[in-house]
């Protein structure tokens, strides 16, 4: 009878190890497209061994729930998720730039080179329009059609470079409203971690490992911030995780200690700061940073050019038309920036100077302004461009066209290794359609079997309980 008894015992276990392998399966089967979710797998035990009248008797079958993962690969997933969206933010920056800009840039893979093109609607042809309406100008002085051609050429010119900084202006001012707003969402994220820290060192303290759910979800936050800022999580005996980030010394700060936020982040314009006390972050990668960059780099250099062509024009026209300063000015002398230039006041058509003397007809002024669009500045010699207005305009857009090829490049090599990397994660932490398949008929006949092995066994006991009477 008593190993009759110890065989049930044996038995039953067996059918509760059996269920659970069933019910784990199922789970991975109905997670199978929840990319938060790391694979479960359960790990059968032998049970414990007991002294007996009879000898040692086994406890029977246990089994354990473990979540497959790698902290290495969930590491470098953290990782390569920081820079593909540090790379994408600045894409995404400069296409909206370009488009700021009505020029249109395009970029050779193979070379990894980009030119600029001109368009109908942009600045180039603008500059192009101005200096050719001046030589018709000079050609016909006394022409009311050319004068009011000039006028217009020359009120275009200045409405695209206005425009062209005023988008750019409402670029840098988006960015920094992009940053504050992602500010804001990696300190819910780092309450979150905090707070499922927490329940995870609850949930573990007898049972490590056992919080697989939680610890799902904590991943899954973990990576929603590292779009964000880059952040390293290194976890402790309780399981719970440290986060942390890089000030500039290479140093880590402590984000997330345990179940305590240590501070929060902060922007103040220029920078990132974070932990207790504040420290300044020297953010590598992230959308955070990303949009700093973009801002601060290719967007502001572009700015800063369009302004010294501005300055240029303005000095340069105004030095002619207005001889010895004492006359009148063809733009407004303070509006040298892209975003002040200004017609001077009272210029209109009838008013405008062809020539230095009283002689009708004449020229010189016209003529010499354009002339303009072929001379060749320099900076060694106190201008504020180098070359003519036309290259120097190519030249800067180029150079913008350089930084956004260049940036687009990136973001596909990091999309390839990205992509890469997370599929080796998948290889270990993935749901496999026909491996859970599998594993779900064989944990079902082992079931059967247990479930047979109690109908036998009962069949028995009944036997002898009969025998017995």
């Amino acid at each position: 009878m008593s190993g009759l008894f110890s065989s049930l015992n044996s038995t039953v276990s067996a059918l509760s190890a059996h269920s659970l392998a069933i019910e784990t399966t199922g789970k991975n089967l109905a997670n199978i497209n929840n990319a938060a979710y790391a694979r479960e797998r359960v790990v059968y035990h032998s049970g414990a061994t007991v002294v007996t009248p009879t000898g040692a008797q086994s406890m029977g079958l246990t089994a354990d729930v473990e979540q497959t993962r790698d902290t290495l690969l969930d590491r470098q997933v953290l990782r390569e998720t920081a820079l593909g969206s540090y790379y994408s933010t600045m894409q995404s920056a400069y296409q909206r730039a370009q488009a700021g800009l009505g020029e249109t840039l395009t970029s050779t893979t193979a070379t990894n080179s980009s030119s600029s093109s001109t368009s109908a609607t942009g600045i180039s042809a603008s500059l192009d329009d101005f200096f050719n309406s001046f030589q018709n100008f000079a050609a016909r002085p006394t022409d009311s059609g050319a004068r009011q051609a000039l006028l217009s050429s020359a009120s275009i010119m200045v409405d695209r470079l206005k425009q062209a900084d005023a988008t750019l202006s409402q670029l840098q001012s988006d960015l920094n409203t992009q940053v504050g707003d992602d500010v804001t969402n990696a300190n819910g994220l780092l309450a979150t971690i905090a707070k499922l820290n927490k329940q995870i060192g609850s949930v573990e303290i007898n049972s490590p490992g056992s919080a697989v759910d939680l610890r799902d979800q904590r991943q899954e936050a973990l990576e929603k911030l590292s779009k964000l800022m880059p952040v390293t999580a290194v976890e402790d005996a309780s399981g719970q995780v440290q986060v942390s980030s890089a000030d500039t010394s290479g140093s880590p700060v402590a984000l997330v200690t345990l179940a305590t936020v240590n501070g929060v982040v902060a922007f103040n314009g220029t920078q990132i700061t974070a932990g207790s006390p504040a420290t300044t972050l020297a953010l590598s990668s992230g959308s955070i940073q990303g949009a700093i960059d973009a801002r601060d780099g290719a967007i502001q250099t572009l700015r800063g050019q369009l302004d010294s062509l501005t300055n240029q024009l303005v000095t340069s026209v105004n030095g002619i038309y207005n001889v010895g300063g004492t006359g009148s000015n063809f733009f407004t002398p303070a509006g040298t920036t892209a975003g002040t230039v200004s017609l001077a006041s009272g210029l209109t058509a009838t008013s405008l100077i062809a020539n230095s003397g009283a002689t009708a007809g004449g020229n010189d002024i016209a003529l010499a302004i354009a002339n303009l669009a072929t001379k060749k500045f320099s900076t060694a010699g106190g201008n504020q461009i180098d070359g003519s207005f036309s290259t120097f305009f190519s030249s800067s857009v180029a150079q913008f066209g350089q930084a956004a090829a260049t940036t687009s490049s990136s973001v596909s090599n990091q999309e390839t290794i990205e992509r890469l990397v997370r599929t080796q994660r998948d290889s270990v932490s993935g749901v496999n359609l026909d491996e859970e398949t599998a594993n779900l008929i064989k944990y079902q006949r082992a079931f059967q079997a247990s479930s047979r092995m109690v109908q036998t066994i009962d069949t028995l006991l009944d036997t002898v309980i009969r025998l017995g009477q």
